[in-house]
């Protein structure tokens, strides 16, 4: 199959684009850079450099293809934006036709839950409020989509467990501050094993669902502490807020446990470590 993928160069993105090579498809790479373009060559997709917020640019490359992945996301807090245009373009190209579309989520949509399902109420935090309309809109359309709703993702010695928690704050003692008070869950899936289930619901092509990717590890935040750090302790959940932002601290606050069940029943064999394995390695 030729699939566009936008986010190719980045954490989940990168790893996307060697999934799809690796299963035989022909992969577009839209980027924005001539270093980035070179990057996603070297892996072996084809690269168009563009702008994602060029519709009738993003249709035609579109309309050049059998589906499409977009997990793109801006770092300069217009993701929302990015989106629209995105799924206006989407809409323009794939409508009326079977081609496959995922588009990116996030398991925080969610809100705290101690069995994050598919069919449970959204209930998001602030930060990701605005996924919500966005999504109705594809599910609501005729268009073959599937909206991938990641937990928190590590692997490869990235992601939140690494850059915010690992790599956090200590207190006068030397211990590794914990967000909050650090009893809550995290649902987390693995960099590689994420790509995987991509490739899978792409294959499968399902129309108008949406899939958790969870690998079913869902440590507490102290756990993940103690696996980066060993000694840690707690912080207060205002002095967490002010420290990391009210937004982002009240999402690494909600309290999630997934177990990616649906995802599991197209397949889906998340084998990589656990986070606490991959942090206690070092």
């Amino acid at each position: 199959m030729k699939v566009l993928l936008t986010g190719a160069t980045g954490y989940v993105g990168s790893a996307v684009l060697s999934a799809l090579l690796e299963r035989g498809h022909d992969v577009l790479a839209l980027v924005r850079s001539d270093a980035a373009a070179d990057k996603v060559r070297s892996a072996g997709a084809t690269a168009v450099v563009g702008d994602l917020g060029d519709t009738a640019w993003l249709v035609e490359r579109l309309r050049s293809v059998d589906g499409a992945i977009h997990t793109a996301a801006a770092d300069d807090g217009t993701s929302a934006q990015l989106d629209d245009g995105v799924i206006d373009a989407v809409l323009e190209a794939f409508g009326g036709t079977e081609k496959p579309y995922l588009h990116t989520s996030g398991v925080w949509v969610w809100g705290s839950s101690a069995d994050v399902t598919e069919d449970a109420p959204l209930d998001p935090p602030a930060i990701v409020q605005w996924r919500l309309a966005r999504e109705a809109r594809l599910l609501a359309s005729d268009l073959r989509v599937s909206v991938v709703a990641p937990a928190i993702v590590y692997g490869h010695g990235g992601g939140i467990p690494v850059g915010v928690v690992a790599g956090g704050p200590r207190d006068d003692d030397g211990a590794l501050l914990l967000v909050g008070e650090g009893a809550q869950h995290w649902s987390t899936v693995h960099r590689d094993d994420l790509a995987e289930l991509y490739a899978l619901i792409l294959e499968a092509a399902p129309r108008g669902e949406r899939f958790i990717g969870a690998g079913g590890h869902n440590p507490t935040a102290r756990e993940v502490a103690e696996a980066a750090a060993g000694r840690v302790a707690p912080e207060p959940v205002e002095a967490t807020r002010a420290r990391l932002g009210a937004p982002f601290a009240d999402a690494l606050l909600l309290d999630q446990q997934a177990s990616g069940a649906k995802a599991r029943a197209l397949g889906w064999r998340p084998s990589r470590p656990t986070l606490i394995e991959e942090l206690a390695r070092g």
